[in-house]
């Protein structure tokens, strides 16, 4: 169904080419994952599939990409929307319309579906995603995850016969991912639609995957996910403690690790005792922030209804729940830029919704899901340059910050023409350029592969040893067992559950991490199996 044939991409001006010489064939009715660093060129092999490279992005391209037979030279995406359906990374970026259902049916008008035809396929995606109560909402008063949703959806009322997602699940919390990911297994399996999908949370989407694309190095390598993962540079939770373990074959989901964990726990259970990671908040210390009775109205949705919250010097915060119950609402009442009509956050004796914007920004910095809303200028370099003028600091301080999270961005670039992931890195190095003295960071790994992931947990882990609180607010599972000292749980709008990370999350069905669900309480991490069977602490 799709076929690369010796195809070599290169932009305008890259010293490189993008993919090189890539032979692939994914057949019909398969379901293959493409996996690979942040910036590897996952994003350009999707959108060579449609012809949005080159036919939109530019660039020059070599070889034959073919789709049921159609070579996407001859042919704009236009050309092939019946046939290829494409969600992006960024879900603002494909609407069109005012409201869900309006963009629902849109694809279909262009298409010329039959009205009856039309009303059906509606009324089907929106139960198959779990978002009927959206449709007459409008597109922007919606959270990320639920935009993610609807443009899903979008897609999928055309009824195309090749299925092409970007992250498609960075933005779900757990169940809306699992309802998502149920729909599109779906789909394949029923209907016979071939999907290719790149998402960095490989651990949702592994155990569905008939086939496996890693992107390295501007090559493709191709193979069963057992093959691929004994020596891939990225790979899921559930692999890397079976790598621990020295199981082979390599299981693909917790079920299959479960079935061959018992020799373990008997191992980890003859070890000493795992406590937790050091507590880093002191017995009694003051919060830095303080909220007390915050409410967020939008329109006549109540987004955050009296909620207090306390963060302490060296906190690391994580804020989870469903999507829509009022996270990011949240996040922006604390920082001051967002509305909050009634309540009040005190940091330091100061309302950051109170004081200039650059005040604001000093004393409570936010990284948002929509991180490119805060890109104006032409180069990474002058945003960088930027930053530290800004924020009086030394010249090359956020360059460096960024080269920790996502090294390797060329300066010349523009900061729309990076990955998502980059973007997103960006951000987060201009905003810890100005060393607030709270970090906020809304969704920060979306787009993140397992090697990013791991350089901003130990920024936040450094930012915590300097006495810095820091809320996450996420979706990732995992990356909550990695980092989070204390997990705070929303839900329309009310926090629901608020404590240590090893309670709130190791017993619960939904935000459990793999390892949690292989081993049980206290293990969150392959690291913390793996330094317990050497006999060295966590």
């Amino acid at each position: 169904m799709i076929r690369f044939e010796d195809v070599t991409i290169t932009y305008a001006g890259a010293a490189r080419p993008a993919l090189a010489h890539v032979e692939l064939a994914v057949p019909e009715g398969e379901l293959a994952l493409v996996a690979g660093r942040t910036g590897s060129g996952k994003s350009t092999l999707l959108r060579a599939v449609n012809g949005l490279v080159p036919h939109f992005t530019g660039g020059h391209l070599e070889g034959r990409v073919s789709v049921a037979g159609l070579d996407t030279r001859d042919r704009p995406p236009r050309d092939l929307a019946h046939l290829v359906g494409y969600v992006g990374q960024d879900p603002l970026a494909g609407f069109v319309t005012d409201t869900v259902e309006e963009e629902l049916a849109y694809g279909m008008e262009q298409l010329a579906v039959a009205p009856s035809v039309m009303r059906k396929r509606v009324e089907e995606t929106l139960d198959l995603l779990g978002i009927a109560d959206l449709r007459r909402r409008p597109l922007r008063t919606l959270s990320g995850g639920q935009q993610q949703r609807v443009a899903i959806g979008a897609v999928l009322t055309t009824d195309p016969r090749v299925l092409v997602l970007d992250e498609p699940t960075s933005a779900l919390d757990p169940t809306a991912a699992e309802d998502v990911l149920a729909a599109v297994t779906r789909l394949v399996h029923d209907l016979g639609v071939t999907v290719l999908m790149a998402e960095h949370r490989m651990e949702r989407v592994l155990q569905y995957a008939d086939r496996l694309l890693v992107v390295d190095d501007a090559a493709v390598r191709q193979g069963t996910p057992q093959e691929l993962l004994v020596d891939s540079p990225v790979a899921p939770p559930v692999v890397e403690l079976a790598r621990v373990a020295g199981w082979t074959p390599l299981p693909l989901s917790v079920r299959d690790a479960r079935r061959r964990a018992t020799h373990l726990r008997f191992e980890l259970a003859a070890t000493p005792a795992y406590a937790g990671p050091p507590v880093r908040v002191a017995a009694g210390a003051a919060p830095v922030l303080t909220a007390s009775s915050v409410v967020v109205r939008h329109g006549q949705v109540v987004a955050v209804r009296g909620v207090d919250l306390g963060l302490h010097a060296g906190e690391v915060v994580a804020l989870m729940g469903r999507n829509g119950s009022g996270k990011s609402s949240l996040l922006w009442a604390l920082q001051g830029s967002g509305p909050r009509h009634t309540g009040q956050v005190d940091v330091g004796g100061e309302d950051p919704g109170s004081v200039t914007a650059a005040r604001a920004r000093a004393l409570v910095g936010l990284v948002p899901q929509t991180a490119a809303d805060l890109l104006y200028l032409e180069t990474v370099d002058e945003e960088c340059a930027a930053a530290d003028r800004e924020s009086d600091a030394a010249p090359g301080t956020c360059r460096r910050l960024l080269e920790r999270v996502a090294p390797g961005v060329p300066g010349d670039r523009h900061p729309r023409d990076l990955s998502e992931g980059q973007r997103l890195s960006l951000v987060l190095a201009v905003q810890l350029t100005a060393a607030p003295r709270v970090v906020l960071l809304d969704e920060p790994t979306r787009g993140l592969d397992y090697t990013a992931k791991a350089a901003l947990g130990a920024i936040v882990a450094d930012l915590a040893a300097q006495g810095t609180p820091v809320v996450v607010a996420t979706h990732d599972v995992e990356f909550v067992a990695a980092v989070a000292d204390r997990v705070v749980v929303m839900a329309e709008g009310e926090v629901v559950a608020d404590g240590p990370t090893v309670e709130v999350v190791a017993a619960s069905p939904i935000f459990a991490p793999q390892v949690a669900k292989v081993l049980g309480a206290p293990w969150l991490t392959p690291a913390q199996v793996r330094e317990a069977l050497v006999g060295v602490a966590p």
